[in-house]
């Protein structure tokens, strides 16, 4: 598959589309923003991608929760049709309110292949207010996810205020024994961030950042790639520009870490 189309959601209050569509672009996809209501009325197929996006912003005001209302109106009118699309080797990604939609329609973990039952959730902070901020976050490199493939430690910002995740111990046992925890946050240095604030920004348990489905092809992350898709989003870009100057480096020779890992995506349909 040498054209590999790429399907964001838009509409009720996500926010991020224009920038999601951008940088799947620039990871070498050919991206859409699609209405929700479009799916719903049958004017968009999803037989035309291979890729399907839930991406943040605030779905319904995040009203009874984030991602509550739209995980049920997307189940209601097409929930057979996405787990059909997932069935078919097809990826999916949910970021920041689109993870919590994922884990709120039972899409992720997906354990024991049931993509209908909800075992795990994305709750308040911690630190009780909203985060903006960048966080380091360290990939597991025995997980079967798609997206982190062959990477290692990232930076990318956060943007939530119900990023906490959270399950019952056994649950929790289970993903970290399927290498199901994709990503975590991490120290600035790349070690544990053993749940210290703001490392962890969000308290989330075993300090999960993302996880995947069995067959690394439902993803689910609180962070945003899509937000770090120039190297002067970075807040230290003017330090780091000087860096690579002094030391005789290119500037930007390199896609950044999250338009690499949505290119990881498109390479694996490739």
């Amino acid at each position: 598959m040498t054209d590999v189309g790429t399907l964001v959601l838009t509409g009720y209050g996500l926010n991020c589309d224009h920038e999601t569509a951008y940088a799947f672009e620039l990871a070498g996809s050919r991206a859409s923003r699609v209405h929700i209501n479009a799916l719903i009325d049958g004017s968009v197929s999803l037989d035309g991608f291979q890729i399907m996006v839930f991406g943040g912003g605030f779905s319904w005001g995040d009203d009874h929760g984030a991602g509550v209302i739209q995980a049920v109106r997307m189940k209601t009118h097409l929930g057979e049709q996405i787990i059909s699309f997932i069935e078919k080797g097809n990826l999916v990604i949910g970021i920041c309110n689109g993870f919590q939609t994922l884990v709120n329609l039972g899409l992720l973990p997906g354990l024991d292949n049931d993509y209908r039952r909800r075992s795990v959730a994305l709750t308040v902070n911690d630190c009780g207010n909203f985060r903006n901020d960048w966080v380091t976050l360290r990939a597991n490199p025995a997980s079967n996810c798609v997206f982190t493939r062959n990477m290692d430690i990232l930076e990318l910002p956060v943007r939530h205020g119900e990023g906490k995740f959270f399950s019952d111990d056994a649950t929790l046992k289970r993903l970290a024994e399927n290498n199901q925890i994709a990503l975590c946050y991490a120290a600035a240095d790349g070690g544990p961030a053993d749940g210290r604030f703001p490392e962890n920004p969000n308290g989330s348990l075993l300090d999960i950042a993302g996880i995947c489905d069995p067959t690394g092809r439902v993803f689910g992350l609180m962070p945003h790639p899509e937000a770090y898709n120039h190297f002067t989003n970075h807040p230290q870009w003017t330090r780091q520009k000087e860096v690579l100057k002094r030391t005789g480096k290119p500037l930007a020779d390199k896609l950044t870490p999250g338009v690499q890992l949505l290119k990881n995506g498109v390479d694996y349909l490739k």
